[in-house]
């Protein structure tokens, strides 16, 4: 006779396969574990129907169609197309806030300096964007949009991502890497910037370069405008 279902260990993931009672923790794990992968599936194919048409051209249905699911189950994860749009750029934003965070800190964990942690972040944007170029589009497209209804919600999110490239100059102007005369906000919000327009540009108009190739050439941007140290007294 074969056992029956039984809860995961606390502390333990659910075993793929398993059969796990309804309420118990493997159960809920394991319906997380599903109701993200569907998540996932709506938002990949919300980004791209939106990207190819636009956002007021694109319907629930097609939404739906695209991802391989029931229109019912686009409206179990998400109240509306608009919500669905707004927890799409939330989600893609911090995404791409956590690999510049990680960036940074491998290259503390490397003992680089913070101009080579800065140089690692505008690595791992340029990969984050080749990754998702569709994404970044919407993003681009949809900051310069006044009458949205996320509008606030890209504004805090956008802004989560600059503090990571903000803390990297804090830091290194701290440790005497960089001049104090930095405008750390405004030299924070350039960086993203560049990162953004640059990286849609090979994408768009010189796809035939390496990420290697792009890179190299931001990495000299960064260390001739950036990077030139303090300034000593005269």
């Amino acid at each position: 006779m074969s056992p029956g279902p039984v809860d995961a260990a606390p502390g333990t993931r659910p075993v793929r396969g398993a059969t796990y009672p309804p309420g118990t923790i493997g159960a809920m794990d394991s319906s997380n574990t599903r109701r993200q992968a569907t998540r996932q599936k709506l938002f990949e194919a919300a980004v791209t129907l939106i990207a190819e048409q636009g956002f007021s051209s694109t319907t629930v249905d097609e939404i739906a169609e695209r991802a391989g699911v029931a229109k019912g189950t686009v409206y179990y994860n998400f109240a509306s197309k608009t919500v669905l749009f707004e927890e799409l750029l939330r989600h893609g934003v911090e995404l791409l806030t956590t690999s510049l965070q990680n960036a940074s800190d491998e290259n503390a964990e490397r003992g680089g300096s913070h101009v080579d942690g800065l140089d690692a972040m505008i690595r791992a944007g340029l990969h984050f964007i080749s990754r998702y170029p569709a994404l970044t589009q919407l993003y681009v497209a949809e900051l310069w949009r006044t009458n949205r209804a996320w509008q606030s919600t890209l504004m805090m999110v956008r802004q989560r991502a600059i503090a990571v490239i903000e803390a990297e100059l804090r830091d290194g102007v701290a440790a005497g890497e960089l001049s104090e005369d930095i405008d750390i906000a405004l030299t924070a919000s350039a960086l993203f910037g560049m990162v953004l327009v640059a990286a849609l540009d090979w994408q768009s108009y010189q796809p035939e370069r390496s990420l290697d190739d792009v890179h190299a050439a931001l990495s000299l941007l960064l260390q001739g405008r950036v990077g030139g140290g303090a300034v000593a007294p005269g």
